[in-house]
């Protein structure tokens, strides 16, 4: 009986299915290993629950300052303040983002910055104001990113304005990109307020919860140093800000200076200048 033999068929071996290395590569890769993406600049948790982002007036911020206002909203003591917290902490060198503003800045005259660019939303107070070389209109509580490229701005500025901020956990994360390391963001406000835009977080807080608030809102984004609070409480009573002062201070009831509180934050670390 003729035996029939079976010989397995055997593929021939592929060398073209083992990746080629790069020997230049893999020492690169040894040397600089690829670096993680940074954290810096992000959002680590929200501040405000719906209710407290909410507004008496729900119209469009547009519509309320559609018409201008050239009237100043805290008084001389307060400006003064503030103007000599500008000149201490802002150098000539500097390019300012005053966000949020209108037809004064409170920049110290003697002082001519290398740039500053306002913002707001009425084109009207803004084309007024002396210090800005240009301005943009935007509504913040509507869109939150600017066309600015990153680190744009040596310091960024918010007078009087915050407690009408929506979305203020985006707001600071915005200007934490707009800065340059180093950069300097100040937030400066009172007790006064337009209390029908005034978000309902702002509306039921005291002088002390409005200044805890502003601070959270830095440290709800990774990258700003410890932030650091100025207050200059005034002479004379002062109401609180709540809803029955702001009806008494309507009617003449009480009397004293504005108290001032500024809430002032860098990116990544706290130059020191000779």
């Amino acid at each position: 009986m003729n035996t029939l033999l079976l010989q397995p068929t055997l593929k021939p071996f592929q060398w073209n299915h083992v990746p080629k290395s790069n020997p230049t590569t893999i020492i690169k890769n040894q040397i600089n290993p690829p670096k993680s993406q940074s954290s810096a600049g992000k959002i680590k948790r929200l501040v405000l629950t719906k209710e407290g982002r909410t507004k008496f007036n729900i119209s469009p911020d547009r519509d309320f300052y559609a018409y201008p206002r050239f009237v100043t909203h805290v008084d001389d003591n307060f400006i003064a303040t503030l103007t000599d917290l500008y000149r201490k902490r802002l150098r000539s060198e500097f390019e300012v983002l005053d966000l949020m503003s209108s037809w004064v800045s409170h920049l110290p005259q003697e002082v001519k910055f290398k740039k500053v660019v306002g913002h707001g939303l009425n084109p009207q107070e803004l084309a007024k104001n002396p210090r800005l070389d240009y301005f943009v209109v935007k509504d913040l509580n509507q869109d939150q990113e600017f066309e600015f490229e990153n680190a744009s701005f040596d310091a960024v500025l918010c007078t009087v304005s915050v407690q009408y901020l929506e979305q203020p956990e985006k707001v600071f994360a915005e200007v934490f990109r707009l800065l340059r390391p180093g950069g300097v963001f100040i937030v400066s406000f009172s007790n006064r307020l337009f209390y029908e835009k005034a978000i309902g977080a702002w509306r039921e807080g005291t002088g002390f919860g409005r200044v805890q608030l502003v601070v959270q809102y830095f440290q709800c984004v990774e990258g700003f140093t410890e932030p650091e609070v100025v207050r200059k409480l005034g002479d004379g009573v002062k109401v609180d800000g709540s809803v029955f002062g702001w009806i008494k201070g309507l009617l003449g009831f009480v009397s004293g200076s504005d108290p001032f509180y500024a809430v002032i934050a860098y990116k990544n670390f706290k130059p020191i200048y000779e």
